[in-house]
């Protein structure tokens, strides 16, 4: 296979997520993001079909895929809603580190049910005072004899108040990388409570809030890794979750140009169609010129995460950002060519609009990623 070609299983893989998305995301999507209803069912469904955890082993009940197929699957739900592609991408950010890293016990006690989403995950890394700089955490979890005390507090975190399984970074050790451990923590565990649900531009359809532990007692066995470990498996982690959320790009990024394609040949203006002027061929020319290097650049970068290349970080690092920035720019010419009713919440263009403007902020800034791809630029020269 060349990075250029899919395999007939992942065309497989793909259509079967297209036509699920057709069925249960894209009608209902725009009332989600209108009325901030959290789709449980439409989730539940998806992970019939494994898309709640694509990337598990099959030994621990997962569909164990590689990174390219889990892009095709999240690429094709977010055409539908991005916002609700990304939040079963988290999910399967979480379960993948208990699955790669925890112990069987661990798994025992987690994945079959976060394997069927009867229960979900939400990653927890991000604290009010350590966004981009995440190896400041604070959140402190202390030994006393089979169990960690945690206390401390995680913001923004999708799921946040919903979902039953929070996969933590927490300090066990000293400052920086080297001291923060992973521990799963359980929603009703005495001394887990959740900020009011964040008020978001975008991604209505998630719920999104601080979670905050208060001398939180954890048995020491929902360690994931061994202690000093937590850093190397969240950057392991967001390796994949920048190509799914490159990938979100790029479905709500072409679904934004063939709105505005089949937009273009309806509506008229000075007596012709504005998809006869050569201003408006020449922006959607562009637009998919754009989406399409995006789209090539991310896939090669799931096959080298797939196969644990050197460079994998930097190649994760280098489509995220190229697909998330070109993705934004591509929805805001697709709204231009709506003109103002691409400004309406009867066209689909603003939902994408507000939804895709986050993912050059999450999984690490866009502006993070560039010192992530120069750094090791740097290293190799």
């Amino acid at each position: 296979m060349t990075q250029f070609d899919l395999t007939e299983d992942q065309r497989a893989i793909q259509d079967m997520a297209r036509r699920f998305t057709a069925d249960a995301i894209t009608p209902f999507a725009a009332e989600w993001d209108e009325k901030h209803i959290f789709p449980r069912d439409a989730i539940r469904a998806a992970a019939e079909l494994g898309f709640g955890s694509i990337y598990v082993s099959e030994a621990s009940g997962g569909i164990g895929l590689g990174r390219l197929e889990a892009a095709l699957i999240m690429e094709a739900m977010a055409y539908g809603c991005p916002s609700t592609s990304a939040f079963i991408s988290i999910h399967n950010m979480a379960s993948w580190m208990i699955d790669r890293f925890g112990s069987q016990a661990v798994k025992d006690k987690y994945l079959p049910a976060m394997v069927t989403m009867a229960r979900m995950g939400s990653y927890c890394l991000t604290e009010a005072g350590s966004g981009s700089d995440a190896a400041a955490l604070k959140t402190q979890a202390v030994r006393e004899g089979d169990h960690y005390v945690v206390t401390g507090s995680k913001q923004f975190i999708s799921g946040g108040g919903e979902n039953d399984i929070y996969v933590v970074m927490v300090r066990t050790g000293e400052e920086g990388p080297k001291g923060i451990s992973c521990l799963v923590i359980e929603k009703d565990m005495p001394g887990v409570s959740f900020g009011a649900q964040e008020r978001k531009l975008g991604w209505h359809s998630q719920p999104t809030a601080q979670v905050n532990f208060d001398g939180v007692r954890v048995p020491a066995d929902n360690l994931v890794g061994g202690e000093g470990e937590g850093f190397r498996i969240a950057m392991m982690g967001l390796d994949g979750g920048r190509l799914n959320i490159g990938a979100c790009s790029l479905g709500g990024a072409q679904r934004c140009i063939d709105e505005a394609v089949a937009y273009s040949k309806e509506r008229k203006q000075f007596g012709q169609a504005i998809a006869d002027f050569q201003n408006t061929q020449f922006m959607l020319a562009d637009m998919q010129t754009e989406l399409e290097a995006a789209r090539t650049l991310l896939y090669a970068a799931a096959v080298k995460v797939t196969d644990n290349a050197p460079d994998k970080t930097r190649f994760a690092a280098m489509a995220k950002r190229f697909a998330t920035d070109t993705g934004s720019s591509v929805v805001d010419r697709a709204l231009q060519l709506h003109g103002g009713y691409g400004y309406l919440m009867d066209y689909p263009i603003e939902r994408f609009w507000r939804d895709l403007r986050v993912h050059s902020i999450l999984e690490g800034t866009n502006q993070v990623m560039r010192m992530i791809i120069a750094r090791d630029m740097l290293r190799q020269g």
